[in-house]
């Protein structure tokens, strides 16, 4: 049996957690919105997280993309621990290992959309010439490649949705995240986007997780991880 520490450093364990917890608050209002996960992923894989709302998909996903810090356990991307960084750390985390697919889409009002896909790429040291030329490429293969010089405001949520998983796409990272990616689009859009994550992990080796209540797209992941109460169970979705 592998253990825990030689699967922290397999060079092909993407994502590593081991008894993670995560508490919001303390006393008696303390809540426990993990309790002891056990999850790992690998280069090439697309996995889905599926469980009732308040199950801790979200929290889970945010630990795993250094938004949130664990209260316990032990969390690595590519070997490197994550758990028991200091929160100043997260940022340069995230900019070197993930891009994150928010559910709230997150996008910059002032920046227009061709300038919002282009600065993660312009922030890891990509030129500005070839950040724009990626966001292009990257927001015509969603549908958008007409609204390059838009402004947030002037998109639908939809549209805007899309956006956000071009902007998540930009400079290829390794690990993609992604908090209900078709929660707000239609069923053609919904199915175009995922199979495009899809393909980001089957041909480009990216390692890509996706919370969703989306029974559209079940049949599209490796694997489905269902989460109840915190906890990892084992019955199929």
């Amino acid at each position: 049996m592998t253990s825990a520490a030689q699967l922290a450093h397999d060079e092909e364990t993407t994502i590593f957690a081991r008894n993670v917890t995560k508490t919001y608050g303390s006393g008696a209002v303390a809540y426990q919105a993990l309790r002891g996960v056990d999850f790992e992923a690998r280069a090439g894989e697309f996995v889905m997280l599926n469980g009732p709302s308040g199950s801790g998909k979200t929290t889970l996903l945010s630990i795993l993309g250094c938004v949130l810090t664990p209260t316990s356990g032990d969390v690595r991307l590519f070997g490197e621990p994550i758990s028991g960084q200091p929160e100043r750390a997260l940022p340069r985390l995230r900019l070197a290992y993930i891009g994150f697919i928010f559910q709230g889409h997150n996008l910059i009002a002032s920046l227009d959309v061709r300038d919002n896909v282009s600065l993660p790429m312009r922030m890891r040291g990509h030129s500005v010439r070839d950040a724009n030329r990626e966001a292009e490429r990257l927001l015509v293969r969603v549908g958008l490649g007409d609204k390059l010089e838009r402004l947030p405001r002037d998109l639908s949520g939809g549209q805007r949705q899309r956006v956000a998983i071009a902007r998540a796409l930009a400079g290829s990272p390794p690990i993609i995240l992604a908090d209900e990616p078709t929660a707000s689009l239609d069923a053609e859009t919904g199915a175009s986007v995922t199979h495009l994550l899809k393909e980001m992990a089957r041909e480009g080796g990216h390692t890509v997780v996706v919370v969703t209540h989306d029974n559209r797209i079940f049949h599209l992941a490796d694997r489905i991880v269902h989460i109840e109460d915190g906890h990892i169970v084992d019955h199929p979705v």
